[in-house]
């Protein structure tokens, strides 16, 4: 047994540092949500000691409900940061998400398993492009970031608008974006823009992305059950057996996955299916919406879609391509998506504004 050693998410350096311990195997961590006026928070039904193999206790994002406490090995850590340089490269990493989730604490692992000093970045602020960018002129070897899909969204605006923003997000030999799914028309205009973004699919269970552009990373093995994906490799989270069968619905085209969204997001409205992840899509192609959340609502059809949306005013009337049962019945246009502090939209808020 080895101590669990607590860090608060808002100290970034002793965050880095408790990963190196964490990789030698002196201790294992747990990194606590922000210390609020120097006072961390209360954090209660952690032990006091763990297993020798244990090396991160990491929290889900909750997004759907209350998050949930997973343990990683130090095998699977360094399994996932190995897998991940031998596919995009090895180098010096910049810190855009709180190190209290998995995205987060892949950045300083990777960063101690290419004995790189990772720039960090006030993750406990909102996102700026200007402050990416400032980051990202500090860097000095192969630069490397992780973010979700809203911080690649504000990029691309300010690529749009800023020669330098655009130069500097090229010389990143690789932008992993993940946590939930991209805006496929913001990924394939920066592609296009010559920046190499690489669509992530992972969990905390599988540490963090295990599936790149479709392809699982090295030792990760991917098959269907059910329409479910279902995971296997050396970088599941304990107590997992040999295959996890996630809540997230899949398919393989030419041998590639594509992730059709959760299980969970697709409802019954008026004995119809449908997909909050495709009316998200199709809302977010339309011009003057930047940012979408679409969230179940009960009703008398027994199920309805709610969306909020950032951007100008409009009555989307021209998601015309939706069947009748997938055309938002509540609208709510914000200046923000509220979002939880991963970075993932909010769920459990966004439909209590709806139904409020």
């Amino acid at each position: 047994m080895k101590p669990l050693k607590l860090v608060p998410a808002n100290d970034s350096f002793r965050a880095l540092q408790l990963a190196v311990d964490v990789l030698d195997g002196s201790v294992a961590g747990f990194i606590t949500p922000p210390e609020v006026l120097g006072v961390t928070p209360e954090v209660h039904g952690l032990p006091d000691q763990v297993a020798n193999q244990i090396g991160f206790i990491v929290e889900s994002s909750g997004s759907t409900g209350a998050p949930k406490r997973i343990s990683l090995s130090i095998n699977a850590l360094l399994a996932s940061a190995e897998a991940s340089a031998k596919r995009i490269g090895s180098g010096q990493w910049l810190l855009a998400l709180p190190t209290n989730f998995i995205a987060g604490i892949n950045v300083l692992v990777r960063s101690v398993v290419a004995d790189t000093q990772p720039i960090l970045l006030n993750t406990q602020v909102p996102f700026t492009a200007e402050a990416f960018i400032r980051g990202s002129a500090l860097m000095t070897e192969d630069r490397y970031t992780s973010l979700v899909p809203h911080q690649l969204s504000k990029l691309l605006q300010a690529a749009r608008e800023d020669a330098f923003v655009f130069s500097e997000l090229r010389k990143f030999k690789a932008i992993l974006v993940g946590g939930q799914q991209p805006n496929w028309a913001d990924v394939l205009e920066l592609q296009t823009m010559g920046v190499n973004v690489v669509v992530s699919y992972g969990m905390t269970e599988t540490c963090g992305g295990c599936v790149y552009d479709g392809v699982p990373l090295d030792g990760v093995s991917i098959r269907l059950t059910d329409g479910r994906i279902a995971i296997s490799g050396p970088t599941l989270a304990e107590d997992l057996g040999s295959e996890f069968v996630t809540n997230d619905l899949g398919e393989l085209v030419e041998g590639k996955l594509e992730v059709l969204g959760r299980a969970d997001r697709v409802i019954i409205s008026g004995g119809l299916k449908v997909s909050l992840d495709r009316v998200e899509e199709a809302a977010l192609a339309l011009d003057g919406v930047d940012e979408v959340c679409a969230v179940s609502l009960e009703s008398e059809w027994g199920q309805s879609v709610g969306l909020v949306y950032v951007g100008n005013e409009r009555d989307f009337h021209e998601l015309s391509e939706l069947t009748v049962a997938a055309r938002p019945k509540k609208l709510l246009r914000v200046d923000s998506v509220p979002r939880l502090p991963s970075g993932k939209p909010d769920l459990m808020e966004i439909q209590r504004l709806l139904a409020s």
